[in-house]
């Protein structure tokens, strides 16, 4: 019997590491979340590091390390649309088409985007060991 291999699928979710090519689109020119906390704060990431974050772009106080101990990378989404939802999808393999809506400023009325939400999300529900 051979022994089984594992892969562990670390996600650090709006942890950014720079623009990317649609950057302009969603207002996002400049961004570079983690950059810009190692140029405001003393970070030491001591595991990250060995597991190769220093070789996906330069960080200030984050050494790209010679011989990563894990294969490492930086996502650029294929699919429509700007927000965490969308890329775990992706990393499942489902491209989507079109963006999910976004509600930037503030969500509309109940009702309005779904129509007859109040009353579905009014409905009694049974407790999930029933079903």
């Amino acid at each position: 019997m051979t022994s089984a291999r594992r892969a562990f699928v670390l996600v650090l979710d709006s942890v950014g590491v720079g623009a990317l090519p649609d950057a302009a689109t969603y207002g996002d020119e400049g961004s570079h979340t983690l950059g810009h906390v190692c140029e405001a704060a003393d970070v030491r990431v001591p595991h990250l590091e060995a597991l190769g974050l220093g070789r996906i772009t330069p960080l200030r106080g984050v050494t790209a390390v010679p011989a990563p101990r894990a294969a490492f990378g930086r996502m650029a989404e294929a699919s429509a649309g700007k927000d965490s939802v969308t890329g775990h999808w992706e990393l499942a393999g489902l491209v989507l088409d079109h963006p999910f809506p976004t509600f930037t400023g503030g969500f509309p009325p109940a009702g309005r985007f779904v129509p007859g939400w109040p009353h579905v999300a009014a409905r009694p529900q049974r407790p999930l060991h029933a079903r």
